[in-house]
């Protein structure tokens, strides 16, 4: 009870800050996880989203990521926590229940399978929520819609198979509490321009777009 109430604390006063004070006042988390899955791929993601979100939907996250573990206490400081990989990843049973309550409490995961991540998180995440299953978002939900349109969902923004970008999310009592981009890659799209040389300034803006779409749907919902 005692972290359900700090956390509902803590992004009460994000939503105030977000328009009474310019100097950063929150912080976006990466997800560090067990399983052997490189978690700390996508180095310059996180910090080329706050530049962006601060500079154009006037946020104030500090410009530096934060790594948590999936069972620190520490995960309920953060309104957004980032997972990504390429490979295996595990929850232990007090890890799952941790980030249950993070999920349930207001916090809000995003996950981002960086190619042969599916099978992996699927399993993960029936342990965090064995009563829910992934639900394909369409393309009229308000991630999409604000404050930039992109009126065929999610964009696709590395190809890995061939296959069309899906967005997929865990609904509890009617809020979207994680969001998973699959064969898109929107982590990708956001590290530095030139790092993948088939990127174009238009894919990488498109992927900071979108992304800037889904903090705005976080912290306004």
């Amino acid at each position: 009870m005692k972290k359900n109430t700090t956390l509902f604390f803590f992004l009460f006063i994000v939503v105030v800050t977000l328009t009474s004070f310019s100097s950063p006042s929150y912080r976006m988390a990466r997800l560090k996880y067990g399983g052997g899955g490189d978690w700390y791929s996508s180095r310059t993601a996180l910090s080329n989203l706050i530049s962006f979100c601060n500079e154009e939907i006037n946020t104030n996250f500090y410009p530096e990521e934060v790594i948590v573990e999936t069972g620190s206490s520490e995960i309920f400081n953060y309104p957004y926590v980032f997972a990504t990989g390429h490979g295996n990843i595990i929850f232990s049973d007090d890890e799952a229940a941790n980030l249950r309550t993070y999920l349930t409490s207001g916090g809000f995961l995003h996950i981002c399978d960086n190619y042969g991540m599916n099978n992996y998180i699927r399993l993960a995440m029936k342990k965090v929520f064995p009563d829910l299953d992934f639900v394909e978002l369409p393309f009229n939900h308000p991630i999409f819609q604000k404050p930039f349109s992109f009126s065929a969902g999610l964009p696709k923004i590395h190809e890995h198979d061939a296959k069309r970008p899906q967005a997929f999310g865990i609904i509890y009592k009617g809020k979207l509490v994680c969001f998973y981009d699959y064969e898109s890659d929107l982590g990708n799209g956001w590290e530095d321009l030139g790092t993948y040389p088939s990127d174009t300034k238009e894919t990488h803006d498109k992927a900071l777009k979108m992304g800037a779409n889904i903090i705005n749907y976080i912290l306004t919902n």
